[in-house]
C-alpha cells in the first residue's frame, strides 16, 4: 500500500467535495454539513375552513394550520400610513400605522461599505423583509389586524410607541418598546372585547421576504430563509422552495410552557418572533404573491366575554447573531448562527476564540493565537504523521527500485514493499489517520470564521481592515481580487508539497505540483480571517515538518 497515494486522493477528495458544497449552496441546494431538516409528521388536517376565510393573506384560525396559504394581496411598497421612528444607540425602526407594521430597521453599529447601517427590514420595489402581527377569528369574523389604520401615541421617554385599533367590537393595542442597548422589542398586545359576542380570538405574529440571496462567493454560501424551534423537535431550517413546493412540514400545535420562536436567518444576521409561554401556539408558513414567504406563530387566546381582555407579550429580535446575547433572548435561539454537523466542535471553538479576543482586543491576532493553541493540541499526531512522511521519504529510492524490478507484477510489489515497510517499522497508513482526525475540527473552524458576525469589519494589520472581505492588498485583476494572504497561501503550500515524498507517478507528482495554484484561486475569493487561519497553520506546519525531516535525515538510513 503506498501512503502517499493515499494521502494524495485524500486530500483530493476532500477539496472537491467542498467545493462541490460550495457550488450546490450557491445554487440553493442543502449543504452536506448541515443539520438535515427535520420533517415532523403532518399535523392531522382542520376541517375545511374555506367559508371562515380571514380576508386577505391573513392566517387561517385553526388548531392546525396547513402550509398551504389563503390567496395573498400584498400592499404595493408605496401605499402606506404614517411612519413612526422608535430607535435606541444600537438600531433604529420605522413601524407603519397601516397595519402596525415594523416595516424598516437598521442597525447602527454594524455599517455597509459606505458608512451606512446594515438594513434588516426593509419595503421597497427591490426588496421585501418586514415584521407584522395582528387577530384573527375562526368565525370569520374581520378583527384589527395588518390591514387596519391604527392610531399612534409615543410616550414621554420616547422608548414606546402605542398603536390602537378596533374593529367589530374588538380592540387590539400594541405597545412596542426599546430598551437602550438591546436588539429586542417588546411588543405587548392587548385585546379588549368591547361588544362582541362570540370573540374567538387568536394573536398571530410574522416574519415575511422575498427569497433574494445576499451576493457571496460561488466557493461558499450561507443560509437564508426561514427556521423555527420548538422544545421537542429544536431547530430547523425550511427551505424557500420547500415552501413553494407545499412540502414543508412543521410541528403540531405546542402547549404552554413549551419553549417555541420562528425566525428569518441570513449571513451574519437574523430576525425572530418570541411568545410567551403562556398559551397554545401553532406554527406555519407559507408564501405569498410577489415572490414572497413569511413563517408565523398563532397564540390562542380562547373566548373572551364581552369587557374581558387578554395580555400577550412577544418578543422581537432584529439583529447580529451573537451568542452569547442570544442565548440570554429566548432558549436555543443562539442556534441561528447554525454551525450545522459540526456545532459539538465548533461552539467551544469560538468559546475560546472569544476567550482570547477578551485578552487581545484583536480579531487577526486571536485568530491566529486560536491556531497556534489548535496546533499544540494537535501536536503529537502531527508529529506521528510527519515522521511517518520523513521515514516513507527516506524509502523512496528503494520504493522506486521495488516498482522497476516488479513492473508489470503488482501482486509481487505490493508484497515486497509490506516486506520492506515491516523491516523498516514503517506504518504506510501512519501519516494517514492523525490527518484525518485532524478535519472535524479545520472544518468546525471554518464554519466559526465564516458565520461569525465578530469577523465582519474587524481589523487585524495593515492592510487587512476587514476580515470578512477578501484580501484586494494588490487590487481586482480579470474579476479576481488578488491579495497577499492566497499567495502566501500558496507559497506555502508549495513548500509543503516539496517537504513530502514525491509521488513515484508522475501523474500524482504533477497533481500535487497544481493543488497549491489551484487553491490559492480559490482562497482570492475567501474572506481573509479564514485564509490567515490557513496560512498561520501551513507555516506552524512546514516548521514542525521540517524539524522532523532534519531529525531523520541526520539519523542513520535504513540499510
Amino acid at each position: 500500500m503506498d501512503i502517499r497515494k493515499t494521502l494524495l486522493w485524500a486530500i483530493f477528495t476532500i477539496s472537491a467535495i467542498l467545493l462541490f458544497d460550495a457550488w450546490q449552496l450557491h445554487n440553493g441546494q442543502t449543504s452536506f454539513f448541515s443539520k438535515p431538516k427535520v420533517e415532523a409528521q403532518q399535523p392531522v388536517a382542520a376541517k375545511d375552513a374555506t367559508t371562515n376565510a380571514p380576508k386577505a393573506d391573513l392566517p387561517k384560525a385553526v388548531a392546525a394550520t396547513s402550509a398551504k396559504p389563503s390567496a395573498p394581496t400584498l400592499f404595493a411598497p408605496n401605499k402606506t400610513g404614517e411612519i413612526i421612528t422608535l430607535k435606541n444607540d444600537v438600531i433604529s425602526l420605522e413601524i407603519d400605522t397601516l397595519g402596525g407594521v415594523i416595516s424598516r430597521a437598521q442597525l447602527t453599529k454594524h455599517l455597509e461599505e459606505d458608512k451606512s447601517g446594515v438594513l434588516i427590514f426593509e419595503r421597497s420595489t427591490a426588496r421585501q423583509y418586514y415584521a407584522r402581527s395582528g387577530l384573527v377569528s375562526a368565525s370569520g369574523v374581520e378583527l384589527p389586524n395588518h390591514t387596519q389604520i391604527f392610531s399612534v401615541s409615543k410616550n414621554a421617554a420616547g422608548n414606546s410607541v402605542t398603536l390602537v385599533a378596533e374593529k367589530n367590537g374588538v380592540r387590539l393595542e400594541k405597545v412596542l418598546r426599546l430598551e437602550n442597548g438591546s436588539y429586542v422589542v417588546d411588543a405587548k398586545h392587548t385585546i379588549k372585547n368591547l361588544s362582541n359576542p362570540a370573540a374567538d380570538l387568536t394573536l398571530y405574529a410574522e416574519l415575511v421576504r422575498d427569497n433574494g440571496k445576499l451576493e457571496e462567493s460561488m466557493f461558499y454560501a450561507t443560509f437564508t430563509g426561514p427556521a423555527l424551534y420548538t422544545d421537542a423537535e429544536k431547530f430547523q431550517k425550511i427551505e424557500f422552495t420547500d415552501i413553494e413546493k407545499n412540502k414543508a412540514k412543521i410541528p403540531g400545535p405546542q402547549q404552554k410552557d413549551s419553549p417555541t420562536w420562528v425566525a428569518m436567518v441570513q449571513h451574519y444576521f437574523a430576525s425572530a418572533w418570541i411568545p410567551s409561554n403562556n398559551f397554545q401556539r401553532d406554527l406555519y408558513v407559507g408564501k405569498l404573491e410577489n415572490n414572497q414567504y413569511r413563517i408565523g406563530v398563532q397564540s390562542k387566546l380562547e373566548t373572551l366575554g364581552i369587557g374581558q381582555e387578554k395580555t400577550e407579550t412577544l418578543k422581537l429580535f432584529v439583529g447580529p447573531q451573537e451568542e452569547q446575547a442570544l442565548e440570554k433572548i429566548a432558549p436555543g435561539l443562539e442556534l441561528v448562527k447554525d454551525y450545522g454537523w459540526f456545532t459539538i466542535l465548533a461552539k467551544p471553538i469560538f468559546w475560546l476564540l472569544e476567550k482570547i479576543h477578551a485578552l487581545v482586543n484583536n480579531w487577526g491576532w486571536s485568530i491566529i493565537l486560536l491556531t497556534m493553541l489548535i496546533k499544540l493540541a494537535f501536536f503529537p499526531l502531527s508529529a506521528a504523521s510527519y515522521k511517518s512522511m520523513a521515514r516513507m521519504k527516506l524509502v523512496q529510492p528503494r520504493v522506486l527500485e521495488l516498482k522497476e524490478r516488479h513492473k508489470g507484477e503488482p501482486q509481487k510489489l505490493n508484497q515486497a514493499m509490506m516486506e520492506m515497510y515491516r523491516k523498516e517499522k514503517i506504518n504506510p497508513l501512519g501519516g494517514c489517520f492523525p490527518v484525518l482526525i485532524q478535519i472535524p475540527v479545520f472544518i468546525a473552524l471554518y464554519w466559526v470564521l465564516l458565520s461569525s458576525v465578530e469577523m465582519r469589519g474587524a481589523p487585524w494589520w495593515g492592510w487587512i481592515q476587514d476580515l470578512s472581505k477578501p484580501d484586494t492588498l494588490f487590487g481586482v485583476w480579470f474579476g479576481a481580487p488578488i491579495g497577499l494572504l492566497p499567495i502566501l497561501m500558496a507559497v506555502s503550500m508549495f513548500i509543503q508539497t516539496k517537504l513530502n515524498p514525491t509521488p513515484p507517478d508522475p501523474l500524482q507528482a504533477k497533481l500535487m505540483m497544481f493543488m497549491p495554484i489551484a487553491f490559492s484561486v480559490m482562497f482570492f475569493f475567501f474572506p481573509s480571517g479564514l485564509v490567515l487561519y490557513w496560512v498561520v497553520n501551513n507555516i506552524l506546519s512546514i516548521a514542525q515538518q521540517w524539524q522532523i525531516n532534519k531529525i531523520y535525515g541526520e539519523a542513520k538510513k535504513p540499510a
